[in-house]
């Protein structure tokens, strides 16, 4: 069990700075040019896993939210799905047979707006996937729903279809707010899902809720907190939102005046972090929260959370094979990734039924490292007898500058390090991201030329 977040004013003024997600170690901004269906077939036969994780990218969205950094197309043309759906049976086609000896234990529809798709585009699908792949009959299927997009009886619909885990993009239930971020939806609405999605029968409910947008402030945020909770989400996400205007045209369109100062979102975290834990929502990591029984607490309790470009999952021995534009598939020791760009992601599968444009394939240390920060950023602790019996090494010889790169960070009492143990202490776990910078032997390069989200 993790400890609880003390807030610490000092360190926060200190160590809120900005770093990766670590959705992936080498993270995605490692990825070459020059990979192909070379690579994905050979990374399948390097694997060991015999279990899949799917994820298909739905890129459409029916109306542009202003603070969204997503891979999307707003449009209103319905049929621009069809002809989706037509290039990604072709991935699918020529992709499933690599997968024939995997059973798929996981489904996730990201987007984009997965519930842009009609009723009956959602059916055909769901058809393809089953046509060509193995699932589990207790296989997890989760989708990423809008609830200002829903067509009237999709989530019944969804269950029909096997889903049995959805997550709604509430982000806050402010009219002010969601009016200056052009996604306006009725507070009344979104709880209507909610209850019908309960009745429905969904086994886990996520709520996502994004803090640091136009108008917030501290009481508005604690208030819609407030709301969510009575409303009894299984999990809650609470992303920090990162204003890169350079790189998001859309992020032009908000007022930064309008925006909560960076004094008044530590303050709305804060505030968060104690009405979840309040409520009897464990703290994950990060940015995400589950109730006790939710079977994400239940796995952190007992050693077994992992982490993917899903995020903090249970499913991480599968291997993901991501599907659709700009996708990232991670098997064996290879991260592969579509191309971005619907146009060359059309004439890729159209061509060879793969759109492989960039790739790594992971060397040892790169395991070494991953499983270091996976450990860490899952568990918050790491095991150095255990962890170099495993490994078959010195753990202190083999990453001797990245405990000294840690040193500060236990001076300051975010983490101890003792001979058989790393713990990131309860003032550290809001800080994990700089905690597993340590281990990162890529971070310097890319501090140089990208700007990532702020840890807090």
């Amino acid at each position: 069990m993790i400890n609880l977040p003390t807030w610490d004013d000092s360190l926060i003024k200190k160590y809120n700075v900005s770093g990766p997600r670590y959705t992936s170690y080498p993270t995605a901004l490692s990825l070459q040019s020059g990979y192909d269906a070379t690579a994905l077939r050979a990374a399948v036969q390097s694997s060991k896993s015999r279990s899949l994780s799917l994820y298909i990218h739905i890129p459409f969205c029916h109306q542009l939210c202003y603070y969204c950094g997503c891979n999307k197309i707003v449009t209103r043309h319905q049929h621009k799905a069809d002809t989706y759906l037509d290039n990604l049976e072709l991935e699918i086609q020529a992709q499933a047979p690599l997968f024939a000896h995997y059973d798929v234990e996981q489904l996730h529809l990201g987007g984009g707006t997965p519930t842009f798709l009609s009723a009956k585009q959602m059916s055909r699908l769901i058809t393809m996937l089953e046509q060509h792949f193995a699932f589990t009959p207790k296989a997890q299927r989760s989708i990423e729903i809008d609830p200002r997009s829903l067509a009237e009886g999709m989530l019944g619909h969804l269950q029909q279809l096997g889903f049995n885990r959805i997550s709604f993009g509430v982000q806050d239930f402010n009219d002010l707010v969601q009016e200056a971020v052009n996604r306006p939806q009725h507070m009344e609405d979104v709880i209507a899902l909610l209850t019908h999605a309960r009745e429905l029968g969904f086994k886990s409910i996520n709520a996502d809720m994004i803090y640091g947008l136009p108008h917030q402030t501290p009481e508005s945020f604690a208030n819609s907190i407030a709301k969510l909770i009575e409303l009894s989400p299984d999990r809650v996400s609470v992303f920090n939102y990162a204003h890169l205007p350079d790189k998001f045209a859309a992020q032009r369109k908000l007022k930064e005046a309008d925006m909560p100062t960076p004094a008044q979102k530590l303050t709305v975290f804060k505030n968060t972090l104690a009405q979840m834990t309040e409520a009897g929502y464990q703290f994950i990591g990060m940015d995400h929260f589950a109730k006790k029984t939710d079977e994400l607490a239940v796995a952190q309790q007992f050693g077994k959370l992992h982490r993917n470009f899903q995020g903090y999952t249970t499913h991480g021995e599968c291997d993901l094979l991501g599907l659709g534009v700009s996708s990232i598939s991670q098997i064996g020791d290879a991260i592969l990734q579509n191309e971005k760009d619907l146009k060359a992601y059309y004439e890729a599968v159209n061509l060879a039924g793969f759109a492989i444009a960039k790739g790594m394939k992971l060397d040892e240390e790169d395991k070494l490292r991953a499983a270091v920060i996976k450990q860490l950023i899952c568990h918050f602790e790491l095991d150095i007898p255990q962890f170099e019996a495993s490994y078959n090494l010195d753990f202190n010889t083999h990453f001797s500058e990245a405990l000294c790169a840690l040193t500060p960070l236990a001076e300051d009492g975010l983490v101890e390090i003792t001979p058989d143990k790393i713990m990131v202490t309860s003032k550290g776990n809001l800080f994990i991201r700089i905690i597993c910078m340590c281990f990162d032997a890529y971070l310097q390069q890319q501090l140089k030329t990208t700007r990532f989200s702020r840890v807090i």
